[in-house]
Protein backbone atom coordinates (compact mmCIF):
# COMPACT_ATOMS: atom_id res chain seq x y z
CA UNK A 1 0.00 0.00 0.00
CA UNK A 2 2.86 2.33 0.77
CA UNK A 3 4.38 1.70 -2.63
CA UNK A 4 1.04 2.37 -4.35
CA UNK A 5 0.48 5.61 -2.46
CA UNK A 6 4.01 6.72 -3.29
CA UNK A 7 3.42 6.05 -6.97
CA UNK A 8 0.13 7.96 -6.92
CA UNK A 9 1.80 10.94 -5.28
CA UNK A 10 4.33 11.13 -8.15
CA UNK A 11 2.54 13.41 -10.63
CA UNK A 12 4.86 12.65 -13.56
CA UNK A 13 4.40 8.93 -13.18
CA UNK A 14 0.62 9.38 -13.06
CA UNK A 15 0.75 11.37 -16.28
CA UNK A 16 2.76 8.63 -17.96
CA UNK A 17 0.35 5.92 -16.84
CA UNK A 18 -2.65 7.92 -18.06
CA UNK A 19 -0.92 8.58 -21.37
CA UNK A 20 -0.09 4.90 -21.90
CA UNK A 21 -3.68 3.97 -21.08
CA UNK A 22 -5.06 6.45 -23.62
CA UNK A 23 -2.59 5.36 -26.29
CA UNK A 24 -3.55 1.70 -25.81
CA UNK A 25 -7.21 2.66 -25.93
CA UNK A 26 -6.77 4.61 -29.20
CA UNK A 27 -4.82 1.72 -30.76
CA UNK A 28 -7.61 -0.65 -29.74
CA UNK A 29 -10.24 1.65 -31.28
CA UNK A 30 -8.22 1.91 -34.52
CA UNK A 31 -8.04 -1.88 -34.81
CA UNK A 32 -11.72 -2.26 -33.98
CA UNK A 33 -12.81 0.28 -36.63
CA UNK A 34 -10.50 -1.30 -39.23
CA UNK A 35 -12.16 -4.68 -38.67
CA UNK A 36 -15.62 -3.16 -39.05
CA UNK A 37 -14.61 -1.39 -42.28
CA UNK A 38 -13.14 -4.62 -43.64
CA UNK A 39 -16.45 -6.42 -43.12
CA UNK A 40 -18.77 -3.62 -44.27
CA UNK A 41 -16.94 -2.21 -47.34
CA UNK A 42 -16.59 -4.53 -50.32
CA UNK A 43 -14.77 -2.18 -52.70
CA UNK A 44 -11.03 -2.72 -52.16
CA UNK A 45 -9.98 0.81 -53.09
CA UNK A 46 -12.54 2.53 -50.85
CA UNK A 47 -11.81 0.11 -47.99
CA UNK A 48 -8.05 0.77 -48.22
CA UNK A 49 -8.54 4.56 -48.19
CA UNK A 50 -10.97 4.38 -45.27
CA UNK A 51 -8.61 2.22 -43.19
CA UNK A 52 -5.68 4.53 -43.94
CA UNK A 53 -7.79 7.52 -42.95
CA UNK A 54 -8.68 5.94 -39.60
CA UNK A 55 -5.00 5.18 -38.95
CA UNK A 56 -3.92 8.72 -39.74
CA UNK A 57 -6.58 10.23 -37.46
CA UNK A 58 -5.59 7.87 -34.65
CA UNK A 59 -1.87 8.64 -34.96
CA UNK A 60 -2.59 12.37 -35.00
CA UNK A 61 -4.58 12.00 -31.78
CA UNK A 62 -1.74 10.06 -30.15
CA UNK A 63 0.82 12.73 -31.10
CA UNK A 64 -1.54 15.44 -29.85
CA UNK A 65 -2.00 13.70 -26.50
CA UNK A 66 1.76 13.26 -26.06
CA UNK A 67 2.30 16.97 -26.66
CA UNK A 68 -0.52 17.85 -24.28
CA UNK A 69 0.81 15.53 -21.56
CA UNK A 70 4.39 16.85 -21.41
CA UNK A 71 4.23 20.43 -22.58
CA UNK A 72 1.18 22.00 -20.92
CA UNK A 73 0.53 22.98 -17.32
CA UNK A 74 -2.18 25.60 -17.61
CA UNK A 75 -5.10 26.66 -19.75
CA UNK A 76 -2.93 29.26 -21.48
CA UNK A 77 -0.44 26.56 -22.46
CA UNK A 78 -3.32 24.47 -23.79
CA UNK A 79 -4.42 27.24 -26.14
CA UNK A 80 -0.86 27.84 -27.36
CA UNK A 81 -0.17 24.19 -28.10
CA UNK A 82 -3.56 23.76 -29.80
CA UNK A 83 -2.82 26.80 -31.96
CA UNK A 84 0.64 25.50 -32.91
CA UNK A 85 -0.73 22.04 -33.57
CA UNK A 86 -3.53 23.43 -35.77
CA UNK A 87 -1.06 25.60 -37.70
CA UNK A 88 1.20 22.61 -38.29
CA UNK A 89 -1.67 20.46 -39.51
CA UNK A 90 -2.87 23.26 -41.81
CA UNK A 91 0.61 23.73 -43.28
CA UNK A 92 1.12 19.99 -43.76
CA UNK A 93 -2.29 19.40 -45.35
CA UNK A 94 -2.56 22.67 -47.26
CA UNK A 95 -2.79 20.91 -50.63
CA UNK A 96 -5.57 18.65 -49.35
CA UNK A 97 -7.44 21.61 -47.87
CA UNK A 98 -7.09 23.55 -51.14
CA UNK A 99 -8.38 20.53 -53.07
CA UNK A 100 -11.47 20.24 -50.90
CA UNK A 101 -12.08 23.99 -51.14
CA UNK A 102 -11.58 23.72 -54.92
CA UNK A 103 -14.28 21.04 -55.16
CA UNK A 104 -16.79 23.37 -53.46
CA UNK A 105 -15.71 26.19 -55.77
CA UNK A 106 -16.18 23.98 -58.85
CA UNK A 107 -19.67 22.86 -57.83
CA UNK A 108 -21.05 26.20 -56.62
CA UNK A 109 -19.44 28.54 -59.17
CA UNK A 110 -19.82 25.97 -61.98
CA UNK A 111 -16.31 26.42 -63.34
CA UNK A 112 -16.82 23.17 -65.24
CA UNK A 113 -18.90 20.02 -64.97
CA UNK A 114 -18.67 16.38 -66.15
CA UNK A 115 -18.85 16.30 -69.94
CA UNK A 116 -17.08 19.64 -70.46
CA UNK A 117 -13.88 19.84 -72.49
CA UNK A 118 -11.32 21.86 -70.56
CA UNK A 119 -7.63 22.66 -70.40
CA UNK A 120 -6.14 23.00 -66.93
CA UNK A 121 -2.51 22.88 -65.81
CA UNK A 122 -1.54 22.45 -69.51
CA UNK A 123 -3.59 19.24 -69.71
CA UNK A 124 -6.51 19.14 -72.15
CA UNK A 125 -9.37 16.67 -72.16
CA UNK A 126 -12.99 15.84 -71.34
CA UNK A 127 -14.08 15.87 -67.70
CA UNK A 128 -15.40 12.42 -66.78
CA UNK A 129 -15.61 12.73 -62.98
CA UNK A 130 -15.26 15.27 -60.16
CA UNK A 131 -14.84 14.18 -56.54
CA UNK A 132 -13.87 16.02 -53.35
CA UNK A 133 -10.14 15.98 -54.16
CA UNK A 134 -9.54 15.21 -57.84
CA UNK A 135 -10.93 16.03 -61.27
CA UNK A 136 -10.62 13.07 -63.65
CA UNK A 137 -9.99 13.86 -67.31
CA UNK A 138 -9.88 11.73 -70.45
CA UNK A 139 -6.85 13.28 -72.10
CA UNK A 140 -6.77 14.49 -75.71
CA UNK A 141 -3.76 15.50 -77.75
CA UNK A 142 -0.17 14.84 -76.62
CA UNK A 143 1.26 12.22 -79.05
CA UNK A 144 -1.92 12.05 -81.16
CA UNK A 145 -2.87 14.82 -83.59
CA UNK A 146 -5.79 17.22 -83.34
CA UNK A 147 -8.47 16.58 -80.69
CA UNK A 148 -8.33 12.79 -80.50
CA UNK A 149 -8.23 10.87 -77.21
CA UNK A 150 -4.77 9.70 -76.19
CA UNK A 151 -6.23 6.90 -74.06
CA UNK A 152 -4.78 8.19 -70.79
CA UNK A 153 -6.97 9.06 -67.81
CA UNK A 154 -5.48 11.96 -65.86
CA UNK A 155 -6.34 12.94 -62.28
CA UNK A 156 -5.78 16.62 -61.49
CA UNK A 157 -5.97 18.12 -58.00
CA UNK A 158 -8.94 20.46 -57.56
CA UNK A 159 -6.50 22.93 -56.00
CA UNK A 160 -5.42 23.95 -59.51
CA UNK A 161 -8.64 25.98 -59.97
CA UNK A 162 -7.00 28.59 -57.70
CA UNK A 163 -3.54 28.43 -59.29
CA UNK A 164 -4.01 29.19 -62.97
CA UNK A 165 -6.38 29.75 -65.88
CA UNK A 166 -9.04 27.20 -66.83
CA UNK A 167 -9.94 26.98 -70.51
CA UNK A 168 -13.46 25.67 -71.04
CA UNK A 169 -14.42 24.70 -74.61
CA UNK A 170 -18.09 24.09 -73.94
CA UNK A 171 -19.42 26.26 -71.10
CA UNK A 172 -22.01 28.84 -72.26
CA UNK A 173 -20.84 28.62 -75.90
CA UNK A 174 -20.31 25.03 -77.15
CA UNK A 175 -18.75 26.13 -80.46
CA UNK A 176 -15.24 27.13 -81.50
CA UNK A 177 -13.77 28.99 -84.41
CA UNK A 178 -11.35 27.10 -86.63
CA UNK A 179 -9.42 27.82 -89.83
CA UNK A 180 -8.08 25.99 -92.85
CA UNK A 181 -5.76 27.20 -95.62
CA UNK A 182 -6.06 26.39 -99.30
CA UNK A 183 -2.94 27.14 -101.37
CA UNK A 184 -3.47 27.88 -105.07
CA UNK A 185 -0.92 28.67 -107.77
CA UNK A 186 -0.50 32.13 -109.25
CA UNK A 187 -2.59 32.50 -112.42
CA UNK A 188 -5.52 30.58 -110.94
CA UNK A 189 -9.00 32.08 -110.88
CA UNK A 190 -9.06 33.37 -107.29
CA UNK A 191 -12.71 34.45 -107.43
CA UNK A 192 -13.73 30.94 -108.47
CA UNK A 193 -11.57 29.43 -105.72
CA UNK A 194 -13.11 31.68 -103.07
CA UNK A 195 -16.58 30.88 -104.39
CA UNK A 196 -15.88 27.13 -104.10
CA UNK A 197 -14.62 27.49 -100.53
CA UNK A 198 -17.53 29.68 -99.45
CA UNK A 199 -20.14 27.41 -101.03
CA UNK A 200 -18.60 24.36 -99.36
CA UNK A 201 -18.56 26.08 -95.98
CA UNK A 202 -22.15 27.30 -96.26
CA UNK A 203 -23.38 23.89 -97.40
CA UNK A 204 -21.61 21.86 -94.74
CA UNK A 205 -21.75 24.26 -91.79
CA UNK A 206 -25.20 25.84 -92.10
CA UNK A 207 -26.52 23.92 -89.05
CA UNK A 208 -23.60 25.02 -86.85
CA UNK A 209 -23.97 28.62 -88.03
CA UNK A 210 -27.68 28.79 -87.22
CA UNK A 211 -27.37 27.09 -83.84
CA UNK A 212 -24.40 29.19 -82.80
CA UNK A 213 -26.15 32.50 -83.57
CA UNK A 214 -28.64 32.06 -80.73
CA UNK A 215 -25.91 30.99 -78.32
CA UNK A 216 -23.72 33.93 -79.32
CA UNK A 217 -26.58 36.37 -78.75
CA UNK A 218 -26.88 35.00 -75.20
CA UNK A 219 -23.12 35.49 -74.73
CA UNK A 220 -23.29 39.12 -75.90
CA UNK A 221 -26.23 39.79 -73.57
CA UNK A 222 -24.57 38.12 -70.57
CA UNK A 223 -20.92 39.22 -70.94
CA UNK A 224 -19.17 42.44 -71.85
CA UNK A 225 -18.09 41.24 -75.29
CA UNK A 226 -18.37 42.66 -78.78
CA UNK A 227 -20.50 41.00 -81.43
CA UNK A 228 -18.58 38.67 -83.74
CA UNK A 229 -19.10 37.33 -87.25
CA UNK A 230 -20.60 33.86 -87.10
CA UNK A 231 -20.80 33.21 -90.85
CA UNK A 232 -17.74 31.76 -92.67
CA UNK A 233 -15.24 34.34 -93.94
CA UNK A 234 -12.27 34.16 -96.34
CA UNK A 235 -9.03 36.14 -96.20
CA UNK A 236 -6.41 36.14 -98.97
CA UNK A 237 -2.65 36.34 -98.47
CA UNK A 238 0.03 36.59 -101.17
CA UNK A 239 3.28 34.73 -100.54
CA UNK A 240 6.44 34.11 -102.57
CA UNK A 241 5.22 30.71 -103.74
CA UNK A 242 1.41 30.75 -103.85
CA UNK A 243 -1.84 32.50 -103.00
CA UNK A 244 -3.11 31.49 -99.57
CA UNK A 245 -6.86 31.49 -99.01
CA UNK A 246 -7.75 31.30 -95.31
CA UNK A 247 -11.25 30.07 -94.46
CA UNK A 248 -12.49 30.91 -90.96
CA UNK A 249 -15.63 29.13 -89.74
CA UNK A 250 -17.44 27.99 -86.62
CA UNK A 251 -17.97 24.36 -85.61
CA UNK A 252 -18.87 22.11 -82.70
CA UNK A 253 -15.97 21.85 -80.23
CA UNK A 254 -16.02 18.02 -80.38
CA UNK A 255 -16.19 17.77 -84.21
CA UNK A 256 -13.36 20.12 -85.16
CA UNK A 257 -11.17 17.46 -86.77
CA UNK A 258 -14.00 15.79 -88.67
CA UNK A 259 -15.32 19.15 -89.91
CA UNK A 260 -11.92 20.16 -91.27
CA UNK A 261 -11.53 16.80 -93.03
CA UNK A 262 -14.97 17.09 -94.65
CA UNK A 263 -14.28 20.64 -95.81
CA UNK A 264 -10.91 19.74 -97.33
CA UNK A 265 -12.41 16.77 -99.14
CA UNK A 266 -15.36 18.77 -100.50
CA UNK A 267 -13.15 21.67 -101.67
CA UNK A 268 -10.57 19.39 -103.31
CA UNK A 269 -13.27 17.58 -105.29
CA UNK A 270 -14.79 20.88 -106.46
CA UNK A 271 -11.39 22.28 -107.51
CA UNK A 272 -10.61 19.15 -109.52
CA UNK A 273 -13.71 19.88 -111.66
CA UNK A 274 -12.64 23.40 -112.68
CA UNK A 275 -10.68 22.16 -115.75
CA UNK A 276 -7.46 23.84 -114.61
CA UNK A 277 -8.97 27.23 -113.76
CA UNK A 278 -7.93 26.67 -110.15
CA UNK A 279 -4.67 24.82 -109.50
CA UNK A 280 -3.59 23.71 -106.07
CA UNK A 281 -0.08 24.92 -105.31
CA UNK A 282 2.87 23.04 -103.91
CA UNK A 283 6.45 23.83 -103.12
CA UNK A 284 8.42 24.18 -106.38
CA UNK A 285 12.09 24.58 -107.29
CA UNK A 286 13.26 26.63 -110.28
CA UNK A 287 16.51 25.55 -111.93
CA UNK A 288 18.44 28.38 -113.57
CA UNK A 289 20.05 27.90 -117.01
CA UNK A 290 23.66 26.70 -116.86
CA UNK A 291 26.03 29.00 -118.83
CA UNK A 292 28.14 27.46 -121.66
CA UNK A 293 31.28 25.65 -120.53
CA UNK A 294 34.51 24.95 -122.45
CA UNK A 295 36.02 21.63 -121.52
CA UNK A 296 39.54 20.63 -122.64
CA UNK A 297 40.47 16.97 -122.30
CA UNK A 298 44.09 15.84 -122.37
CA UNK A 299 45.07 12.52 -123.89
Amino acid sequence: MDILSTLLENATLVKILKLITWILFIIFIIGFIRKILKKRIEDISIRYKAQKGVEIVGYVLIIFMILMAFTVDSFKDYTIIIGLFTAGITFTLQELILSIAGSFYIFFVRVYKPGDRIEINNIKGDVIDIDSIYTTIMEIGEWVSSDNYSGRIVKISNAFVFKGPIKNYSMDFPFVWDELNILIAYGSDTDLAKSIMMNSANELLCDYTEKSKAKWEEMVAHYYIENATIEPTIAMNLTDNWIQLNLRYITDYKRRRNTKHTLFQHIEQAISKTDGKVILASTTLQLLEIPPLNVNLKK
